[in-house]
């Protein structure tokens, strides 16, 4: 009878890196896993609902409230990547500087419409613009995309000028220009980390699983989906 597969639910962010890293770094074909990615927000509600998983993949704050809630299991955090932000302008589009942080600013500035998301970058982002003192002047210009809409798709329809986001949700939508990554002084790192849901009934190949994801034998995987190894 064959095994079950692995049940696994991560936020958009971490969608192709866990469908890369299912399919390229396996432990055992008689182990097999399966992936769904949603909106960060939602993942957690149906985490807290009690709906059974598996592996759960999300921002490792919010990992660590699950745990601290119960619904996983203690001691069983596993960092995976690293992710950076990136921006992302319309394809033909007119490419603003973005190498510094006074040109960030600039560009955010001139720009008729913008977006980010829900997730960890939008929050930074949010955060950074009432440092920078121009939080109510975007406000009006910002579309927040909902959870589980790449801010990709809203930059590639036309619909903000300028877009935010994790760079591995931005790398290889069709009709964007990626600019590039935040320089550095203003750069945001968000650690994405799995944990061993309490309603597993597989904990023994849950963590070899994670343990095998986490070896530096992944790493290609994780650059590939432009992120870093942890």
């Amino acid at each position: 009878m064959p095994t079950p597969p692995l049940k696994l639910i991560s936020s958009m962010a971490t969608r192709s890196l866990l469908t890369d890293l299912i399919a390229r770094c396996q432990i055992g074909a008689d182990q097999p896993a399966s992936s769904e990615a949603v909106g960060g927000l939602d993942v957690a509600k149906r985490v807290r609902a009690g709906e059974a998983f598996d592996i759960v993949v999300l921002a490792s704050n919010v990992i660590d409230q699950l745990i601290a809630e119960g619904h996983l299991v203690a001691g069983s955090r596993v960092d995976l990547v690293q992710s950076g932000v990136a921006i992302a302008v319309a394809a033909g589009a007119a490419q603003p500087d973005i190498s510094t942080e006074a040109a960030v600013r600039q560009a955010v500035l001139n720009a008729p419409s913008l977006s980010y998301s829900t997730g960890p970058s939008g929050v930074a982002l949010v955060r950074l613009f009432e440092r920078w003192g121009i939080a109510d002047a975007v406000a009006a210009r910002t579309v927040q995309a909902p959870p589980g809409v790449p801010v990709g798709s809203l930059v590639a329809q036309g619909r903000v000028a300028l877009g935010f986001q994790q760079l591995s949700e931005l790398m290889n939508l069709p009709g964007i220009t990626v600019l590039g990554p935040l320089p550095p002084e203003i750069q945001t790192l968000t650690t994405f980390s799995a944990g061993l849901a309490t309603s597993s009934a597989h904990a023994p190949a849950v963590r070899a699983l994670l343990a095998h994801w986490a070896a530096p034998g992944a790493a290609q995987i994780k650059r590939d989906n432009g992120m870093e190894p942890v």
